[in-house]
């Protein structure tokens, strides 16, 4: 009997890493492959549109989700008052960073937003009173490292003229913004649970991407550009939502310490991608940086 119970419990256990595993891979793919269509589309047709779009598709996405889901909408005061100031922060993080698409190339921008992980984490220790482990610790600091290293133009530093790459300055400003974001979002989702925290962020990042085009003169329309674009674009934002809701949904089922580093590491996706169809062409040091930025990220979740 004893043996019978020990075989059950090993293999729901190899059922749950399982499970974990594709998740993990599932979040990782999916934020990978929107970064990286939204560093194409950006130079295209320009990052607010790419961006409000795809968001407006992401919105609606998760919307039809939560009615499908039956959920009930109590939401806290707390929670209602910190869902706008969400939608600012995470919209001005994805302004700054297609921005960078739109300027720079598409492997360094990726690298140099993995610094949102050391914000964000900055920011939990400072106000949230959260603590790293030495691992973790250690990851930061690999992240640093290797953002420094992607991020500058070796050969203008070899030259005597160091510039950081072009659009670096906004994926770090990006990478500020979304470090915040997280923070917040954690004290909504603590309140009313995955879903209905996303469905409150989209809803607003649309209010607020509707209302910055007004108040800049932001051309939004799409009507000059392809029906195959727009199609991709409408993917984009399903293919993000899709990524944060496997990922929540497996947080709740499976192991956090597989899913959580797995799919923290989107940019393998997003730079592999980009040297494969975009024909990136990255530096000794600078390929070194991302894949020492990408490791720090697997190590801050142990």
């Amino acid at each position: 009997m004893t043996r019978k119970l020990h075989r059950i419990e090993s293999s729901q256990h190899m059922s749950t890493t399982i499970i974990s595993i594709i998740l993990g891979i599932s979040g990782m793919l999916g934020w990978g492959i929107y970064d990286f269509l939204g560093g194409v589309f950006s130079k295209q047709i320009g990052s607010f549109k790419s961006l409000f779009w795809s968001q407006l598709m992401g919105f609606g996405s998760i919307l039809l989700l939560t009615f499908a889901f039956k959920t009930q909408f109590n939401v806290p005061v707390l929670a209602l008052a910190l869902s706008p100031l969400a939608s600012i922060v995470y919209s001005a993080g994805y302004l700054f960073f297609f921005k960078g698409f739109e300027k720079g190339n598409v492997s360094i921008i990726a690298a140099t937003m993995n610094l949102w992980a050391v914000f964000t984490m900055l920011f939990a220790f400072l106000f949230m009173g959260q603590r790293l482990s030495i691992t973790q610790t250690i990851g930061v600091f690999m992240i640093l490292t290797g953002a420094t290293l992607a991020s500058l133009d070796w050969g203008n530093i070899r030259n005597q003229k160091f510039q950081l790459s072009l659009g670096v300055k906004e994926a770090i400003l990006g990478a500020f913004f979304f470090g915040v974001f997280w923070n917040i979002s954690e004290i909504i989702s603590e309140q009313v649970g995955w879903l209905i925290t996303t469905l409150l962020v989209k809803l607003g990042i649309a209010i607020f991407l509707l209302m910055f085009s007004f108040a800049v003169k932001q051309e939004i329309k799409l009507g000059s550009i392809s029906t195959r674009t727009k199609y991709v674009i409408a993917l984009m934002g399903i293919i993000e939502v899709s990524a944060v809701a496997l990922v929540n949904y497996g947080l709740t089922i499976g192991d956090a310490i597989l899913i959580t580093p797995i799919a923290s590491a989107l940019s393998i996706v997003t730079i592999a991608l980009a040297v494969i169809f975009l024909k990136d062409k990255l530096s000794r040091l600078q390929l070194l940086g991302i894949v020492t930025a990408i490791l720090g990220i697997i190590a801050t979740a142990f």
